[in-house]
């Protein structure tokens, strides 16, 4: 196991955690709903680029200590227009990230937050669960890569009513719209978040972060075709496929080893 985590800022900084196939990302400010510091856009866009160039990690979840996922950047700093732009920059880091991505949303996400999650693969929350955007109320024109996934992800009518009438969706709302994937009571949550996490670290690596990569990319319209076809190719020659074609016949759980 690695652990790495950064000095700055008021409380405890977030804080990364690799096991094997696994990195974890911890906000620890729980008593001021794990809002995000100026400083620690830096630290997280860090960890996803350390994650990045671990080869052997499959799956990054971003979870949260106390009762609140995260309320977003200390509105005590939207002023200034360098945080936005940095808020974008790790939105699309996180949305960009190698190994499939996974949010345990284990109570209210506000602000920027909610385009956090947005930006993973899989969002996995609890029934007390809810969710704003007061952007408008603030005088914020949110940036434009969260406005697109908003579009994407839920639909433009959803978009409207959430950023522009600051909206809050309670849990039964979020899935309805899309936004959670799966809504579970606040004591199953590890247990489910682990679950969908092994589901994945079981796939063959290359055709699990090749879809990944390439279906963000057909959702953007930036499909680079060249790369895809190399993708494939890989793919085909694999040991893995061969693999997992052999265990399907013999009806036992394939060993892949991402070659």
């Amino acid at each position: 196991m690695t652990s790495k985590h950064a000095t700055h800022s008021p409380g405890l900084a977030p804080e990364l955690t690799i096991t094997g196939p696994i990195a974890t990302i911890t906000l620890r400010r729980p008593d001021m709903a794990n809002r995000l510091e100026p400083a620690d856009l830096d630290t997280l866009r860090g960890f996803i680029r350390d994650v990045n160039a671990r080869r052997e990690v499959l799956v990054l979840r971003l979870r949260a200590a106390g009762r609140q996922f995260c309320a977003g950047f200390n509105i005590g700093s939207v002023a200034d227009g360098n945080v936005g732009a940095s808020f974008e920059a790790l939105a699309s880091e996180l949305e960009q990230a190698r190994p499939v991505t996974i949010a345990a949303i284990n109570g209210g996400v506000y602000g920027g937050a909610t385009d956090l999650a947005l930006a993973c693969d899989f969002r996995v929350g609890v029934e007390t669960s809810q969710m704003f955007v007061p952007a408008a109320r603030l005088g914020l024109l949110f940036y434009r890569g969260g406005l697109r996934r908003y579009v994407s992800r839920l639909g433009l009518n959803v978009a409207k009513k959430l950023l522009l009438t600051a909206a809050t969706f309670d849990a039964a709302q979020m899935q309805a719209c899309g936004f959670l994937d799966t809504v579970v009571a606040p004591a199953a949550l590890r247990d489910e978040v682990d679950r969908l996490t092994g589901e994945l670290a079981g796939m063959a690596p290359l055709a699990l972060l090749g879809m990944k990569k390439h279906l963000n990319r057909i959702a953007t319209g930036t499909l680079d075709a060249d790369e895809f076809q190399r993708d494939v190719v890989q793919a085909d020659a694999s040991r893995d496929l061969r693999e997992g074609a052999l265990a399907w016949k013999e009806k036992r759980k394939p060993v892949f080893r991402g070659e």
